[in-house]
Order: C-alpha cells, then structure tokens, then sequence
C-alpha cells in the first residue's frame, strides 16, 4: 500500500471519529434499568411506573453523556432524539399492553358459550351465573342502527364538502362539523332526551342509536373528507374530459379509489361510539331480560352492562365486568379486521 493511501485512510479516520457499537442502546437500557431499580429500593418507592420513568431519564441522560464524549455533540443530539421517541413509544406502548393484559386475564374467568347466550334474567348482581346475551343483541342493534344512520349521511357530507362545497354554506357544515366533533357524549344523550321528553316517550333502543349517530357523523365526515382529498385531480380531470357526469366520476372513480380509507374510518366511527355510556344510560336505561325490539320498551347494551356490573360491587359482578369488556374489545377488533378485509377487496386493482 502507498503512502499515500495510508495518509488518506487515516485522515478519513480522524474525520469519521468515535462511533458507538449497535449494542450501545441495549446496554444503556439495561443499566438505566439496573440503576432505576437500585435508586427505587433505596428511596422506598413501591410502583413499577415510577422505577420505569426513573430509568427512562436515565437512559436518556446516559444516552446523551455516552454519545457526546465518544461521537461529539452533534452525533448526541441525533441519537438523544431518536432514544426520545423509543421513550415515547414505549410509554404509550406499556399501558395499552398492561390494559389488554389484565383484560384477557381478568376476563377469561367466567367468558363461555353460557356466558354469551344467556341473560341475566332474575340472576342478582352478587349472584354467580348470567351472561350478556341481552347487552349483546342490544349493543349490535343500537349501534347497527346507528351506522345506518350515520355513515352515509357522513359520507354524503363529506363529498358535498370536498366535490361540491363552495361559499357559505360549505363553511358552515364545516364549522358546525368542527364543533361536533369535540362535544361530549352525554350532550347528544341530553340533547335526545329533551325529544323523548317532549314527546312523551318512554326510553326504548332507537333513542340510543340517534344519539350515537350524532356522535358518529362528525367523524365520518373527517375521515372521508381527508380520503376523498388524496384522490389525484388527474382522475377526476380524465374522467371528466371522457364526457362522464361529475356524479358518475364519483360513484365510479372517486369513491372505489378512496374506498379503504372511507372504510377504515366508518370502523374508527363504530370503534368509538360501541363504547359510549352516557348516552345509553340517559336514554336506553337498561335491561336485564331480552329485548329484540329496538324500536319498544328498554335494552342494555355492553358499556352500559360494564358500569352496571362494576357499580355493583360483587365479585361475581366485577368478573361480569371483566369479561363483557373483553368481549367488547374482541368485537371491535373483529369490526377492524373485517374493515381492512373489505378495503384490500374494494381497493383499486393495480396494473402493470
């Protein structure tokens, strides 16, 4: 090798610097980890949520002191950026896991084929036994009827807004849109309510389903919006210089383009409002017999079924509460999966 190969593999060398080894994180962690233990125990700190902040300030401070004495300054400051969004996935991660964790066990306890096809009937809250047939058929009627309700008017809105909209009108849907969207749920309970009492009606399913329309159209018409607006102009352009009513490019081009978006968030709509309370509490009251008919007298419905039993105080009601949550959350994970089923169907088919 030349001379001047060697001078110019060590000036790259100089240039280049320190570098920390992959590992470096995973070793910082685990330190960070060993010291937060050590300082908890010492300091007579019991929770685990506590020693895990501890160690995350620990791994970033560790992070940030390694990196600048071995990589310099500037190499720190990227990998103290990285190690704070690790942090901060992490931190949003654990709660989530610890959630679904202590769901499944807590809920698997008494969730059978009994459990799901039987009513609680004349079975008290601190009796064993019962099931959630009856909020089962409920919730699947109230927010069935609900999505019938609110996702076309939503979607209706939303391609009024992005294909149509112009002037005043248009900035008003908007605003009012805007406006609906961060109301709480009981305001719409409230707001169905003051119809029921001024009609003199008796609370029955229907109402709740009104309700949870309410709170659904708002975001439909978001999360369309936002899909139909990553539709190229060249589509609607090409379709348009082919003669095609407008109507006809958005029934035929638009929409199946944007279909997996507009899918997913009618899911994210039902996601949200299978889990209000407020509402059904005002304005379904509950139930603990059967009761196909929305349309007449009171149902239950699953969130409304998870307060009543956790209200009640019994440990045969707290495993009640366990397992219809579980439940609940198994029923809007299916609604995700057949969501994303029906857009990879529905989505365009791409040529080569």
């Amino acid at each position: 090798m030349s001379t001047a190969a060697v001078t110019d593999k060590s000036a790259g060398s100089s240039l280049r610097g320190g570098s920390l080894p992959t590992w470096s994180p995973w070793a910082i962690a685990a330190g960070s980890v060993v010291v937060a233990v050590g300082i908890g125990l010492a300091a007579g700190l019991h929770s685990k949520v506590q020693w895990g902040l501890i160690a995350a300030i620990l791994f970033l401070l560790g992070t940030y002191a390694i990196a600048t004495k071995v990589e310099g300054r500037r190499q720190a400051k990227d990998r103290i950026a990285t190690s704070f969004v690790w942090v901060a996935f992490l931190l949003a991660v654990i709660p989530l896991v610890s959630l679904v964790w202590v769901t499944v066990s807590r809920g698997v306890k008494v969730l059978d084929i009994y459990f799901l096809t039987h009513s609680m009937g004349v079975v008290a809250d601190s009796e064993t036994g019962g099931g959630i047939y009856h909020a089962l058929i409920g919730s699947l009627e109230q927010v069935g009827l609900a999505t019938l309700i609110g996702a076309p008017i939503g979607v209706l809105t939303a391609i009024y807004l992005v294909e149509y909209g112009r002037g005043r009108l248009a900035q008003a849907v908007t605003f009012f849109v805007d406006v609906m969207t961060g109301i709480p749920s009981i305001v719409a309970g409230l707001f169905i309510l003051s119809l029921m009492l001024i009609l003199k009606m008796q609370p029955f399913g229907f109402a709740g389903s009104l309700a949870l329309a309410i709170l659904m159209m708002p975001v439909v018409v978001r999360s369309t919006e936002e899909m139909l607006k990553l539709v190229p102009n060249e589509l609607r352009e090409a379709s348009l210089a082919l003669g095609v009513p407008k109507w006809r490019t958005i029934l035929k081009v638009v929409l199946p383009t944007s279909i997996g978006g507009i899918t997913t968030g009618v899911m994210l709509a039902i996601a949200r409002i299978a889990g209000e309370t407020a509402p059904v509490l005002l304005l379904v009251f509950g139930n603990p017999f059967i009761n196909n008919n929305p349309f007449e007298g009171a149902q239950a419905s699953l969130p409304l079924y998870v307060y009543q039993q956790y209200a009640a105080g019994a440990d045969p009601a707290y495993d009640r509460a366990w397992a219809a949550s579980l439940t609940l959350i198994a029923f809007v994970m299916i609604l995700n999966l057949v969501a994303r089923g029906i857009a990879r169907w529905k989505a365009p088919k791409s040529g080569r």
